[in-house]
């Protein structure tokens, strides 16, 4: 008795083993776009399938699949699936260009399973991102019009038109961007000077950086761009006034000021750094009588 039921055991196995390799040689397939409401149709399978509406009821359809969520169910009174939980494309296939979700229609009495595939549609629901909010660069003021500056590439969890299809650059007089498609980041863009930088008149200059996306109405995000302008020698020392004029007493006494020069450079670190001399012309020598603080500019009697 227990070897016979053993075998009938083995058969009702086999005959469930049947019943999978049946189903999986078909598959009925949907299309559905993300985030639509709760309750959205997706098809009727009980027309797709050439099933009576009572058959549904009494054979207990089910719809059962291997994720954590329940996204589909079934109606038993007309046979339609339907969207039983919020659907997040980016969520369920992030990175990916064909997203569908795989679940299994399954019947009693005789035991069979249907092989169900939805496809999921793409809407415009995300905006393009940077991953930094600012960037910096630092461009000395001697570069060349038309040099290039690679800027950072957004990010768009939406696919295809929704991606990220252009960026724009908000107005200024000194850069304008350069975009390009087709590359290994898709669409990138490029900083190009468009007229000489000056950082004494305008040492860092800040631009707005936006990416924008295909979709209609089309999502943007932005990235603040700080150029930090940066110094080279361009600038001579220029003192307060042309000619100093001062009256000494022969009997000044040793070491007395005399005057404290002043003089500036507009560059910036090393490049503004003064020191002051005297110049000999012909035999005359100002210090054999002065002496100059290199460094302050303050004159004082030597003599």
């Amino acid at each position: 008795m227990y070897i016979r039921r053993q075998k009938e055991y083995v058969w009702i196995r086999i005959v469930v083993f049947l019943c999978l390799c049946d189903w999986s040689a078909s598959q009925l397939s949907y299309s559905i776009s993300e985030e639509v409401n709760k309750g959205t149709v997706v098809g009727n399978i009980a027309k797709d399938l050439n099933l009576n509406i009572q058959e549904l009821d009494t054979r207990d359809l089910r719809i059962v699949s291997s994720y954590t969520k329940k996204y589909f169910d079934v109606n038993l009174r007309t046979g339609n699936i339907f969207v039983d939980e919020r659907i997040d494309r980016e969520e369920i296939c992030p990175n990916v260009v064909k997203c569908s979700i795989k679940i299994q229609a399954v019947l009693n009495n005789p035991m069979t399973a249907q092989r169900v595939e939805v496809n999921v549609l793409d809407i415009n629901d995300n905006s393009p991102a940077f991953i930094e909010k600012t960037h910096t660069l630092n461009i000395s003021e001697s570069s060349l019009t038309g040099e290039r500056y690679l800027l950072p590439i957004a990010v768009d969890a939406d696919i295809g038109s929704n991606s990220v299809k252009t960026y724009k650059l908000s107005q200024n007089e000194y850069f304008s961007v350069d975009v390009q498609s087709g590359g290994e980041h898709g669409v990138s863009a490029e900083l190009v000077l468009q007229k000489a930088l000056d950082r004494e008149k305008q040492p860092v200059i800040t631009l707005l950086f936006t990416a924008i996306d295909g979709g209609k109405p089309p999502r943007s995000g932005s990235l603040q761009i700080h150029v930090n302008v940066l110094d080279v020698n361009d600038n001579i020392p220029i003192f307060s006034k042309s000619l100093y004029k001062v009256r000494v007493s022969e009997n000044t006494a040793h070491g007395a000021v005399v005057i404290k020069l002043n003089a500036t450079d507009l560059d910036e670190g090393m490049n503004s750094k003064i020191l002051y001399s005297f110049i000999k012309r012909g035999n005359t020598d100002p210090s054999n009588m002065f002496d100059l603080n290199s460094e302050t500019g303050e004159i004082t009697v030597k003599g």
